[in-house]
This record gives structure tokens, C-alpha cells and sequence, in this order.
């Protein structure tokens, strides 16, 4: 029974000021707000409630968007109505308080600059590769200092240890497994309350810990004053201040590893406690686990794990021990299930203790240049409008920078190799000449010239990251991307499939949620690329003359109601109509650090060259077999026979087997199609070209049929390989090139036909 005096945060509107009393909706859900800063007692602030889509809340200092079904659950005092949300944030502000390698792993919350700090001390002497059977990316460098050499581990970003998520699992197990030397902790000092956090659930595992006190000059800009020697008292830890944007600090960091790793005996840092009404909960199931704790799990840790109700400790050690021994505990933890609050609780009170020791607020009033950006950003309206703006420059700066460039690259690289090469095998047999131009050289040209594409999405992506601008998108479109099952962070690797659907399926790593994130995958083909645009802007006049512009919205139409359509089905299928929370902080905007975007481009172009570009050129030369084997003659080759044993299928939507042999064309490059149709149709060379030989050669039914399976047929080879890298698994590769051949020839068969009633 919900106590009449308490609302759920989603009912509260913009400047309220409440305090939170209760969370509902499990163990799970509850760490994770809990990670966030939402725990019983806390004051919010609401900064925007648009009454659709999530919410903007302001709690311990940091902004943070929520689902409106996670706001539900959150059960608030209100304190003050309707307050002025300068006012609110100043209230709220004014109530918180050798030889071998060292192994050092670092670890912190995402946007600490974790990243930055990683690439300046590995510089391009890193790996990129993946966690042993994960879909996370894994980061391994190396550092050579004066007297030792560092191997340094790139924990995935998480805002906590209890493996509610994938990794924040993998970050836990490395620190508990592999025993690194050393942990350091990066933080943002402009966010310090939230992200000593993590570093109180670091304390409770075995490792030494080293905190970097990263964007100082952050924190200064927003009136923050931190006394880097009052804080490495109160915590009993080295602290090191940095600004990694700058190289500042990154030196002085390596110093102190240096002197951690060889100081012996090493001094205990100041743990958190448990809440004081819980310390003799804890103590009981301390006792009571005795001896059943398996290495390398430390007894205290565990014990902790299991009253905040983590789901993996408490199967393993229900697996440890008999019924006998488990009853006990299992009784206790059933009897105090508030017990994870109890434990949040203790934490946020050993961090307040700290930052009052250290830390020195800006004075009241003061407004941020976040919250001034964020009035527009976040606003329902003005928010798209910017998002739309910043969309519009990357893809103005794609067509007006990397289309030429592609261009050049295939007119002065890929077809000068192409002519070149044909004259000097031509000696050779027409076959191996053909394999190694226009079948191997062709997939490895494709693949060159996608990179100047690529590289300018990837450097509007990291640029996005880098700012903090990219939450703010998320947030924005999160209400229209529910039409599909998702929430805004699906929006923006969709909306880059508009250019290229490879970058559209790569950007989908910036999803957490493995789910969410194959949904988006499956989907992100689904978006008609500019290859498949530009065929359908050659295509439509062919076919429809002047009512083209119409013929051509039409089908753009249909291929948006069959993205949304298919999105609500695979929700169900990929998720099981399961709720994909929708948390996420917006941080601080700062400036983007230039030599974190270039390695981030460097190294996302070299995976793609390196995996995807492998696939692509073997696919490639299957194709150039498949066409000209085994007389030479495109008509006659194997595809061609393909293209006429589907002509029964053709019949069904008024195409003949050489419309099929175009679509199977565009397998490799979208653009094929109009190649293939200017060789198999006669005289399309001759006056006229291919408008005069194909006006004639369809009608008007088969060939909106016709473009509407060219925009959702099978995915071109490189997004075939991008879905492959991504999802590491031909299942899902496989499952969605036969979703968009069975979506395509449903909605061709069902536009034909509809089409032969008018």
C-alpha cells in the first residue's frame, strides 16, 4: 500500500522538489538506482517532465534521464512545488554534503575520460579485440616507463560491481580472476559524489587502488574546489589530479603505479560501512558462510554481494552448500530484503564524509553552462530541432567530403588498378584475369572505398560521445523510438544507416543492452541507404516519368512501415515483450579531446578493414564465379540460371529473371543494380540508354513492386559482415538476411498485386 503523501516521480513536474522514499521493482532495478545516486533520503530535483517520453532529473549533482516506467517506481516526498529549477538545483546542492609486466586495470564509470587516459599511455600500441566468448570490446596496451613496463587492461565503463549488466560482470571477474597488480579508479572530479561509488565497491576486492582525479579543470570551471591531500587522507589512498584532455597528470600517475606496486606493506585505504541498523545482519551471514566461500572470493565481499540480492554470488553459493547450510542465510536474506539500501546507504554516507573533508561547492546560484545548454537540447521541441541540425551537417559533411573522396578513390585508385591490371594479365585466361580484377580486386576496392565514409561517421560519433551531446539525443528521441520497442539510444545508429548501413550497424556497440542492441541491429538494414536511394532516384523517373517524386514517397513510406512494423514483432521475439530500461546519465558537455577521436577512428577503421573487409572480398569473388562461370558470359553464368529457375517466383510479382538477377547483384553493392540492368537488358547501351530499353519492359505494378523489394532485399555484403562482427554469431547473420528476403518478397507480392487492381 502506497502511502497517500508519497507520488512516483513521473507525476511530478518540471522544478519540483521532493525526496526519494521508496524503490520498487526488485533487487536488480534498485542497486541499479542505487548506482545512480537514487536511495531512500536523497532530494531530487525535477529539471524536465514534458508529461511524454522520459523524465530529467537532478540527483547528487548529476543529471540523469529515466524511462517514464522507471520514474514510476520511484516513490518521492514532495518538499516544495513548482520550484524555480535554478532554485531546486541550488537547494539540492545546498543539503548534499620490472621484469615482468605490471598488470594494471583501469576502471571507472562511463564519461570519467577513462578512455583518454587509456590512449595516452598505450598511444597505438594497443589490441582490440573481444572478452573470451563476450560481445564486449576488450582494450589491452602497453606502457614503458623508466624502471617498469605496465600491461594495462581497459575495464569496460560500468557504474558499479553488481553485475546487473555484461560489464559490469566482466569488470569484477577480471579484478577477482586475473589478480591485476594494481586498479586505478578514474574519476570525474567535476561529478565526484556519484563516481566514488564505484570505487567504495572496489575497496570491498583484494586489489591496491590508485585514484585519478580526472577533468579538474572541468571542476573548476563549475566553481568546484577539490583538495587532491584532503582527499587521499580521507580516503587513505594516492590521488592523483589530472585534466587527460590536456596530457596533465598522466606522468605524475604513472609515478605513483610505480611506487604503489612496490610499497610493502600496504596501507588499508578507509572502507565504507554497512548502515549501522544492518551491521549485525552482516555479521550473521559472515558467520554463517564460513568455509563455503571458494578462491578467489574474499568471505566479507561475498557476504555483501548476497544481502544486495546479486543474483550470480548467490547461485554459486547456493551451489556450495547443503540445504542445511543454506537455510540460514537464505532465511536472514529473505527477512532483510531492504538490506541493499542499507549497504548504498552506508556507501553514500562514507562518500559524503569524504567530499565534506575535501571538496568545496560554487556558491548558490551559480548556473552551469550544462543547465544552460540542456534548456534547449532536452526540450521536446527545440531538442529535435538541434538533433536534426547536427544530423543534417553529418551527413552534409558525408556527401560533400566523403562521397568525392570516394569517388576519387574508385576513379583514381580502384578502376586505374582495375585497368591497368586487365592489360597486364591479358595474356593470362579469361577466368583468372576476371577472379583476380573484378572479382578479388573489386571486394578489396569496395572495401577501400568505404573508408573515407566511415571515418567521417565515426569522427561525428566520437565527437557526439566525446562532448556529452550524444545522451541528449538519446533522450530526445527516446518517446518515437518506442513505436518499435526501443528507447532513444537505438535512434542514432538507424539514423546513421541513412548514409551507410555498415556505420549504422557498428554504432550500435554505444547500446548496453545486448538485447536492445541485436533488436537494433536486426533492424538497422531496414533504413534505406543512400546506394539504395540513389538506384531508387535513377529508377523512379524510368519507370513513373513526372508522378516519380510520388511513386518514390510511396515506397519510402512503406519501407518506414515496414521498419516500425517488423521493430514491434522482433520486440517480441528478441526481447520477449521484455521492458528495456531506460536509465542513463547526461554528463557534463566539455570540450572533445582531438587525439581520443582520431585513435577511436583508427582503430574502429582497422576492424573493419580487418574483419569485415574479409568477408566483403571473399563474398566478392563468390559472386564473380557465380556470374561468369562456366562460359564467360554473364547471361549464360550460373547466376543467370538462378535468375531463370526464379522466374515461376518472378511471375508472382511481374518480373522477369533479369529484374531478379539485378536484386541478386545488389548482394554486393546496392549500386549493381543499375550495372546489371544496362548489361542484361538489349540496346541499353545503344540512344536512349537504360530509360528507352526498360520503359517498355514492365509495368507500372511490377515496377513499384520491383523498387519497393530493391529497398528491403538482402543486405549488401558489408552489412552482411558488419552483423557478423557485431553480433558474433551466423545465426543472427543468417536470420536477418532471411527476415529482409521474406520481408521484401511479402510487401513486392502485396504491392503488385494491389497495384493490378488499379
Amino acid at each position: 500500500m502506497v502511502s497517500p503523501h508519497l507520488k512516483s516521480l513521473s507525476d511530478l513536474e518540471a522544478g519540483d522538489l521532493g525526496v526519494v522514499r521508496q524503490l520498487r521493482g526488485g533487487h536488480e532495478f534498485t542497486g541499479r538506482l542505487a548506482a545512480m545516486g537514487f536511495t531512500p533520503g536523497v532530494e531530487i530535483s525535477l529539471a524536465r517532465n514534458d508529461g511524454r517520453g522520459p523524465i530529467l532529473v537532478i540527483a547528487r549533482g548529476t543529471r540523469v534521464a529515466l524511462g517514464r516506467g522507471e520514474a514510476a517506481r520511484i516513490l518521492v516526498e514532495l518538499v516544495a512545488k513548482s520550484v524555480d529549477p535554478d532554485q531546486a538545483r541550488e537547494m539540492s546542492a545546498a543539503a548534499m554534503p620490472g621484469d615482468k609486466p605490471l598488470v594494471v586495470a583501469l576502471a571507472g564509470q562511463p564519461n570519467a575520460g577513462k578512455s583518454t587516459v587509456f590512449n595516452l599511455l598505450t598511444g597505438l600500441s594497443q589490441h582490440v579485440g573481444n572478452w573470451p566468448g563476450k560481445t564486449v570490446e576488450q582494450k589491452i596496451g602497453f606502457h614503458h616507463a623508466e624502471r617498469i613496463t605496465l600491461k594495462l587492461v581497459d575495464l569496460p565503463g560500468t557504474y558499479s560491481l553488481t553485475a546487473n549488466s555484461l560489464e559490469e560482470r566482466i569488470a569484477r571477474d577480471f579484478i577477482l580472476r586475473e589478480q591485476p597488480d594494481l586498479v586505478v579508479v578514474i574519476a570525474n572530479a567535476a561529478s565526484l559524489d556519484r563516481h566514488l561509488y564505484l570505487l567504495s565497491e572496489l575497496l570491498a576486492l583484494p586489489a591496491p587502488v590508485v585514484l585519478g582525479l580526472n577533468m579538474m579543470d572541468v571542476a573548476e570551471q563549475q566553481g568546484i574546489q577539490i583538495d587532491a591531500r584532503a582527499l587521499e587522507t580521507a580516503l587513505g589512498l594516492p590521488v592523483v589530479p589530472m585534466v587527460a584532455s590536456r596530457a596533465q597528470g598522466v606522468r605524475e600517475l604513472v609515478q605513483v603505479i610505480e611506487k604503489v606496486a612496490s610499497q610493502q606493506p600496504r596501507p588499508a585505504p578507509n572502507r565504507p560501512e554497512i548502515r549501522r541498523d544492518h551491521k549485525a545482519v552482516l555479521e550473521q551471514v559472515r558467520y554463517l558462510l564460513a568455509g563455503h566461500v571458494p578462491a578467489p572470493y574474499p568471505p566479507d565481499w561475498v557476504a555483501l554481494k548476497l544481502l544486495e540480492g546479486d543474483a550470480e554470488i548467490t547461485k554459486m553459493i547456493h551451489a556450495r552448500v547443503d540445504a542445511a547450510a543454506w537455510e540460514p542465510v537464505h532465511n536472514i536474506l529473505k527477512a532483510h530484503e531492504d538490506a541493499v539500501l542499507a549497504i548504498a546507504g552506508g556507501r553514500y554516507a562514507w562518500i559524503e564524509r569524504i567530499v565534506r573533508a575535501a571538496v568545496t561547492r560554487p556558491r548558490i546560484g551559480q548556473i552551469t553552462l550544462t543547465e544552460r545548454l540542456d534548456r534547449a537540447a532536452t526540450h521536446p521541441v527545440w531538442g529535435m530541432l538541434i538533433l536534426l541540425g547536427i544530423l543534417g551537417t553529418a551527413f552534409g559533411l558525408t556527401f560533400s567530403v566523403g562521397v568525392p573522396l570516394q569517388r576519387s578513390l574508385d576513379a583514381y585508385v580502384v578502376q586505374a588498378f582495375a585497368g591497368w591490371a586487365h592489360t597486364a594479365l591479358s595474356g593470362a585466361p579469361w577466368w583468372l584475369s576476371g577472379l583476380l580484377v573484378d572479382g578479388i580486386w573489386a571486394g578489396a576496392g569496395m572495401v577501400l572505398t568505404f573508408v573515407p565514409v566511415l571515418a567521417i561517421f565515426f569522427a561525428v560519433l566520437g565527437v557526439l560521445e566525446d562532448t556529452g551531446y550524444m545522451a541528449r539525443a538519446a533522450y530526445v528521441t527516446d518517446r518515437y523510438m518506442h513505436l518499435m520497442g526501443l528507447h532513444g539510444k537505438s535512434f542514432l545508429p538507424l539514423c546513421l544507416g541513412l548514409g551507410c548501413n555498415v556505420p549504422g550497424v557498428l554504432c550500435t556497440r554505444t547500446i548496453e543492452s545486448p538485447r536492445a542492441r541485436l533488436l537494433t541491429i536486426l533492424l538497422a538494414p531496414l533504413v534505406p541507404c543512400a546506394a539504395r536511394l540513389a538506384v531508387l532516384a535513377v529508377l523512379a523517373p524510368i519507370f513513373f516519368g513526372s508522378s516519380a517524386i510520388w511513386a518514390a514517397l510511396g515506397v519510402l513510406t512503406l519501407n518506414l512501415l515496414l521498419l516500425v512494423g517488423l521493430g514491434y514483432g522482433l520486440h517480441e521475439l528478441v526481447l520477449g515483450g521484455e521492458h528495456v530500461a531506460f536509465i542513463m546519465e547526461l554528463p557534463l558537455y566539455h570540450r572533445p579531446n582531438g587525439r581520443t577521436i582520431g585513435l577511436s577512428v583508427w582503430q574502429h577503421l582497422l576492424e573493419f578493414v580487418k574483419k569485415a573487409g574479409t568477408i566483403i572480398v571473399a563474398m566478392s569473388a563468390l559472386i564473380w564465379l557465380l556470374s561468369y562461370l562456366p562460359t564467360g558470359d554473364f547471361q549464360t553464368g550460373y547466376l543467370a540460371h538462378a535468375g531463370r529457375w526464379l522466374t515461376p517466383l518472378g511471375n508472382l510479382l511481374g518480373l522477369d529473371w533479369r529484374m531478379f538477377v539485378a536484386l541478386l547483384t545488389s548482394v554486393v553493392a546496392k549500386e549493381n543494380t543499375l550495372a546489371t540492368l544496362s548489361i542484361l537488358y538489349p540496346n541499353a547501351t545503344a540512344e536512349g540508354g537504360l530509360t528507352a530499353a526498360l520503359a517498355h519492359a514492365i509495368t507500372p505494378a511490377a515496377a513499384l513492386a520491383f523498387l519497393v523489394i530493391q529497398m528491403t532485399f538482402i543486405p549488401c555484403v558489408a552489412t552482411v559482415a558488419a552483423i557478423k562482427q557485431e553480433t558474433r554469431s551466423w545465426k543472427w547473420t543468417l536470420f536477418s538476411v532471411a527476415l529482409m528476403l521474406a520481408a521484401s518478397l511479402t510487401i513486392g507480392m502485396l504491392v503488385y498485386r494491389v497495384g493490378l487492381l488499379f
